[in-house]
């Protein structure tokens, strides 16, 4: 079963990239974002780093530099290159990427061939979702350069991810009403979860009301052609400084030629389609949406108690939390325990999950986390009143 898992993990990675011409392995068009060819180094350097060094008696690492070139941010491991420099690394070159990634399969299906010890399976179910995250980094991060092309070009033709409509057509204001009352909150069973799901604890939570549907487009733009952006009243001080001195007036990917709107994706330009839920906002625009619409963004312990009663998982969804450490939170030891613990600081959860979130990788207790600046993933808003 694990064995399964972990091909057909490494196997849909590839498969991300086999539209891609060797010139699209390299670019990185800002510093937090990765090439493609980065991305399938360092998730090959996880397995590598955290199990077969360690576990497997002679193993020989294929390239001592790979320790330092595809480190992300694992002080405890060693020294790594520098993260807006990855698209420098020009070699080892693309080929040499994927004779790499082969090669720590090979030794890792041979390990998983044997009866391991729990310890490994623990580490090899947290690579595999660490993988997982990676494919979703991967499909945002080649957006993010792809859109910076003047010809817009095409990854797949039929791969948009921004087109999917919410229901909001067929159930408009539609409320979901959830009881004041004390819930539970956090990952319950044995299966996997993130050590930052951990520390299942009761919270209080007043009578409130939940958006059954997802922010469309088309009511995105009515936020925008109201004055949305140029109306400070609606914004976080933070949030006014930001689209000030970024110039932002959209999402991320939009633009406005001759009152029609469009917006990149992954199939291309195209015309924004109105009925869609909105995507590649930042937590500063969700939270000004919802303040014009007189309305409030959930917090992650009101999403997580509702969720059963909507359907999610086109969008990571803005909650109103700080990513704080739940009760009884521990950092582990070694490099394990630098995935989640130090990044408790100056970040906004968001809960659910995306079209681009890998099949099998989301759950109601996942915490997603970012910096409420960032647009670039296919974020979206879910209103509370």
């Amino acid at each position: 079963m694990l064995l399964a898992q972990y091909k057909q993990t490494r196997q849909y990675t590839e498969s991300l990239c086999a539209p891609l011409n060797v010139e699209d392995y390299i670019p990185q068009a800002v510093d937090f974002t990765s090439p493609p060819k980065w991305h399938l180094a360092h998730t090959s350097w996880f397995f590598e780093e955290m199990i077969l060094t360690k576990f497997v008696a002679g193993y020989a690492v294929l390239d001592g530099h790979f320790t330092f070139l595809f480190n992300s941010y694992y002080q405890s491991v060693g020294e790594k290159a520098v993260r807006a420099q990855r698209g420098l690394i020009t070699r080892p070159t693309v080929e040499q990427v994927y004779q790499y990634r082969h090669y720590v399969d090979e030794h890792m299906v041979r390990l998983l061939s044997t009866d391991v010890s729990d310890e490994i399976k623990a580490l090899v179910t947290l690579g595999i979702n660490h993988e997982q995250q990676h494919q979703e980094l991967l499909l945002t991060d080649l957006k993010y350069t792809l859109s910076l092309n003047p010809i817009y070009p095409v990854y797949r033709p039929d791969f948009n991810l921004v087109s999917q409509c919410s229901n909001a057509v067929e159930t408009p204001e539609q409320w979901l009403s959830i009881d004041e009352g004390v819930y539970e909150i956090g990952h319950a069973d044995e299966s996997f979860c993130f050590d930052n799901e951990r520390g299942r604890h009761k919270v209080y939570l007043q009578h409130f009301e939940i958006a059954a549907c997802l922010v469309t487009n088309g009511e995105y733009i009515e936020f925008i052609e109201s004055g949305g952006y140029t109306t400070f009243n609606y914004w976080l001080d933070d949030g006014w400084t930001w689209i000030e001195n970024k110039q932002i007036t959209c999402p991320l990917y939009w633009k406005c030629v001759q009152g029609q709107w469009y917006y990149f994706t992954l199939a291309g330009l195209k015309p924004i389609d109105k009925q869609a839920s909105v995507s590649h906002v930042s937590y500063y625009e969700a939270n000004a949406f919802a303040n014009w619409k007189k309305m409030r963004l959930a917090t992650e312990f009101e999403w997580e108690v509702a969720s059963s009663q909507f359907t999610w998982g086109q969008r990571w969804e803005w909650t109103s939390s700080a990513y704080l450490a739940y009760p009884g939170f521990k950092v582990s030891d070694g490099a394990v325990g630098e995935y989640n613990g130090k990044f408790m600081v100056n970040q906004m959860v968001l809960r659910g999950a995306s079209v681009a979130s890998a099949e099998q990788h989301s759950r109601s207790t996942y915490r997603n986390f970012f910096q409420p600046h960032f647009q670039w993933q296919y974020s979206g808003i879910r209103l509370v009143k």
